[in-house]
């Protein structure tokens, strides 16, 4: 079926409210072709609600969803253009991995890969007369995105895809996102709390924070606009700190360790620093610049306001 779309996923001013707690409030988010799009948020800050609200799961109060160009009452339209997978997989437990393929298989118009293809994809071969409810939550993971990768998805959504997986399991995850968003033009969309591992994989970020998403851009948009922390290693650190402190947008955050200085720059090349030091004689050893990490964005924007939502929430 042939969808017009300008995105994959767009989505305007969408609220929700459970009562009187307003957990969404005028969400934007857009999720462009090809894209590998991390969404990250404090626990209770609404990224579970937001993908049942995209995926017609929850109604929502107010705003408009495009999904593949379909509102999500109409998903079905799609014909396995959109495929989501929570973080407690769905499956029936009394079926083996090879019969819960083979029974997707039946239900999917346009398959590409068989039962024994996506098996071997996700590297659940050895597993394909094992129950279900006998397999690991990593491995009852990889047999549901197993299932959603019989037909060819154009838009797939992974709710904590890397839980329950071990350090090979997340490296093969990792991989299988990049081969597909890169070989077949497969967009995602990532919730995750794992930042590392988005920051690793994703071309696009946004974070929620209370219901609204305050950071969204280009991942290389996003790092080179922070401040960057300068480690300098040299001789005299009393007479460095005095040459660099009237630099402007250079800001000393930490001397006491001997011999090494940290700085803060703010569009400051290490270059600059390296030159006024040397000029001055002081021998500067080596220079380690430290870039901003989705981590640290993610903490500088949170501490900013931190979340405010009911104790019990896990929305």
């Amino acid at each position: 079926m042939t969808m017009n779309y300008t995105a994959p996923l767009l989505v305007t001013a969408l609220s929700k409210k459970y009562g009187d707690f307003e957990v969404l409030r005028q969400l934007d988010l857009e999720v462009t072709a090809g894209a590998v799009h991390g969404l990250v948020g404090l626990n209770g800050s609404g990224k579970t609600t937001t993908l049942e609200c995209l995926l017609g799961m929850q109604s929502f109060d107010s705003g408009t969803v495009r999904v593949l160009g379909l509102p999500p009452n109409q998903l079905h339209r799609s014909r396995g253009g959109v495929v989501s997978i929570f973080d407690q997989p769905s499956l029936q437990p009394q079926l083996t991995v090879r019969q819960v393929l083979e029974h997707a298989s039946l239900l999917c118009e346009e398959r590409v890969r068989t039962p024994a293809q996506v098996e071997a994809l996700l590297g659940i071969s050895k597993y394909s007369h094992f129950k279900i409810r006998h397999l690991s939550l990593g491995n009852r993971r990889r047999a549901s995105i197993a299932q959603a990768l019989l037909g060819s998805p154009s838009l797939v959504l992974l709710d904590e895809p890397f839980n329950g997986l071990d350090a090979g399991g997340v490296d093969d995850m990792l991989a299988l996102i990049g081969a597909l968003n890169r070989d077949e033009g497969t967009a995602f969309l990532l919730s995750s709390h794992q930042l590392p591992y988005l920051e690793r994989i994703c071309t696009h970020l946004s974070i929620l924070h209370k219901g609204r998403i305050v950071v969204s851009d280009h991942v290389s948009r996003l790092f080179n606009t922070r401040i960057s922390r300068l480690l300098v290693s040299c001789d005299d650190v009393v007479r460095a700190c005095a040459i660099v402190q009237d630099i402007p947008g250079v800001q000393i955050e930490d001397n006491s360790v001997a011999g090494l200085l940290t700085l803060r720059l703010d569009e400051v090349s290490p270059a600059l620093i390296n030159q006024r030091l040397v000029q001055k004689g002081i021998a500067v050893h080596e220079l380690q610049r430290e870039r901003a990490s989705l981590t640290t964005l993610f903490h500088e924007i949170t501490a900013r306001d931190p979340a405010h939502t009911p104790p019990e929430a896990d929305l």
